[in-house]
């Protein structure tokens, strides 16, 4: 039996909640209160279609209907409706945004910017229609197009500030650095100087390798902000950057003279430390920040982090780390996160005993959280403490019957324990309450159940299980192996379990379970010869883990192809590799197969 250990699941559903959550957030604010709608007006760019009054009522029937369609989530009457509303009037601008949102959402990038160039078309001052189309236009990489709508934009809402930074990005992604620079000047004229316009401008003069220039922005925030130590170590930061070490400590040392605990400068004297390669130094300014009082405990994890990346980067004992973890449990009595972080470096040290306390800890107090529960399995799952896993993921489940990873644990500890109507209930149990993240986790359920249903006698039961699986993941490897053996033993569709045992030597051609299968398939098939030479490269390839099934598989293939006495030796070598089953006994006996 197999046994999956990953525990990270990827949500291969996430397209589909991005359909039923996304789409309609997304149309609705796009779209114009019903109650706001207009007649459709003439514009410069074309003429609106105007209805008359059967058709605007018809209009209106088929547009309410989308909506309240769209708001029960019923998504596909809503796009029927829609196209209904398009047929009577393809010049409206509702129904045009609408549908290229649809079609935006579900991937239809050309045909969505199709109905909002037209609804912008037909409703050329709509902010919010422009706007739609710039990001799409951008997502697509139509750079002047981008720059053209933001242009338009600006002259119909000139008091919009975020259209000027809109315009400076567009100006940018076009490679009109100075123009650019020119659209963030002219904001700047009407707001002042602000963080978020200087920041702006000195990465576009970066751009333009006009270093002076760009420190220049810098220093007008500085003085405009002398006392603020944030500019004085963004402006040391940058200089480190750009490898300017003596003008970053000028800078850093001005903003301690302001105000030495501030945890920013912290981290940027680390890593000026780090940068001049002195880090005796950053180890002892991470030291005194973590233990002093100024700081809060967030901060201080992440100094913590950096401490420790420090002791390996100079492979000095992780021990180091314990004082301070001391001094944050005294200040911090009941912050569980340190336990988690604090077992986990008592892990790297290899004290799994201090680690395993720590983890019980933070599980004590945040029993709903998985992560305590998977360190402790970390610790239990090495050492094959079966009794120690079976207790945790069992209290696992009482609080988190959703999470799949500890079924799994749980059914394998069950059936390593000789526990093989516990496996089979707990996987069974997964099956139906966890909350299964993709095909592929899926299909490794229904493999579990598979093999314990065949060990238990159960075979029609697992084929089935195999089957689902196998529609689930066709290429599930460990499936496929087992089912096709399962298929040889029971000397049913020899030809598919040949198929699906040749998919799994293609995929790994020195597994030696999967050569084995394949050779034993070859065996109950009447090709002895072609048998001998798999189950030979099984035995060459699992010389570090030899199986007894092998070997025995080895002699009956000896026995057939007309070599009695050295069909037995390899029986026996089976027998002392713990082989003990009445078959194998007779062989052995007799020298005989029946």
């Amino acid at each position: 039996m197999y046994i999956h250990k990953n525990t990270k699941w990827l949500y291969a559903s996430l397209f589909l909640s991005l359909i039923f959550i996304v789409a309609p957030v997304r149309a609705e604010i796009s779209m114009i209160p019903a109650d706001e709608m207009q007649e459709p007006v003439e514009s410069e760019q074309g003429k609106a279609t105007v209805l008359d009054e059967k058709d605007r009522r018809k209009f209106d029937y088929f547009f309410y209907a989308a909506l309240n369609a769209k708001a029960l989530g019923n998504y596909d009457e809503a796009m029927d409706f829609l196209r209904h509303c398009h047929s009577i009037d393809s010049t409206n601008a509702n129904v045009l945004i609408e549908l290229g949102t649809f079609y935006n959402v579900l991937q239809e990038k050309n045909k969505a910017l199709d109905f909002f160039k037209k609804a912008v078309h037909y409703d050329p001052p709509n902010y919010y229609y422009n706007m739609m189309l710039a990001g799409l236009s951008k997502e697509l990489g139509l750079k002047q197009e981008v720059v053209d709508i933001y242009e338009q934009l600006l002259e119909l809402y000139p008091e919009k500030q975020e259209l000027h930074f809109e315009l400076a990005n567009a100006y940018a992604d076009n490679g009109e650095l100075e123009r650019a620079i020119k659209a963030l000047n002219e904001l700047e004229k009407s707001t002042g100087i602000s963080e978020v316009l200087t920041l702006n401008k000195f990465r576009l003069y970066s751009m333009m390798d006009e270093k002076e220039q760009a420190f220049d922005e810098i220093r007008q925030i500085i003085e405009k902000n002398p006392d603020d130590p944030r500019y004085l170590v963004l402006m040391g930061e940058l200089y480190m950057e750009d490898n300017q070490n003596e003008e970053a400590i000028r800078y850093l040392e001005r903003a301690k003279a302001i105000d030495s605990e501030f945890p920013a400068l912290v981290l940027a004297m680390v890593n000026y430390y780090e940068k001049t390669n002195n880090r005796k130094a950053a180890q002892e300014e991470l030291q005194k920040a973590i233990t002093g009082t100024a700081m809060d405990v967030d901060t201080k994890l992440q100094l913590l982090t950096r401490y420790l990346a420090i002791l390996q980067q100079t492979k000095q004992e992780l021990t180091q780390a314990n004082t301070l973890f001391e001094a944050l449990f005294e200040q911090y009595p009941n912050n569980t996160q340190l336990n988690l972080i604090y077992g986990n470096v008592l892990l790297l040290q290899e004290n799994k005993e201090a680690a395993m306390e720590q983890f019980e800890r933070f599980t004590a107090a945040n029993p709903a959280d998985p992560r305590g529960y998977e360190q402790i399995l970390r610790v239990a799952l090495p050492d094959e403490d079966l009794d120690k896993v079976v207790e945790v993921t069992t209290e696992a489940l009482k609080h988190l019957p959703e999470e799949p990873q500890f079924y799994f644990y749980l059914g394998a500890s069950h059936y390593q324990l000789g526990q093989h109507e516990k496996a089979l209930q707990v996987f069974e149990e997964g099956l139906e309450n966890s909350i299964i993240p993709n095909p592929l986790v899926e299909s490794d359920f229904h493999g579990q159940i598979a093999d314990l249903n065949y060990f238990l006698g159960n075979a029609d039961e697992a084929f089935q299980s195999y089957e689902r699986a196998l529609q689930l993941n066709p290429q599930n490897l460990p499936i496929l192996n087992n089912y096709s053996y399962y298929l040889s033993l029971e000397k049913r569709d020899l030809d598919k379990a040949e198929q699906m045992s040749g998919i799994t030597i293609k995929a790994e051609p020195l597994n030696p379970t999967y050569l084995d299968t394949y050779g034993w398939v070859m065996f109950v098939q009447g090709s002895y010869t072609m048998a001998k030479i798999y189950i030979e490269r099984a035995i060459e390839y699992s010389e570090e883990n030899p199986s007894a099934e092998v070997y025995e598989h080895y002699g009956d293939v000896l026995f057939r192809t007309g070599n009695p006495e050295e069909a037995k030796k390899q029986w026996l070598k089976a027998q002392e590799l713990g082989g003990d089953s009445e078959e194998l006994l007779r062989k052995i006996e007799t020298g005989e197969m029946e």
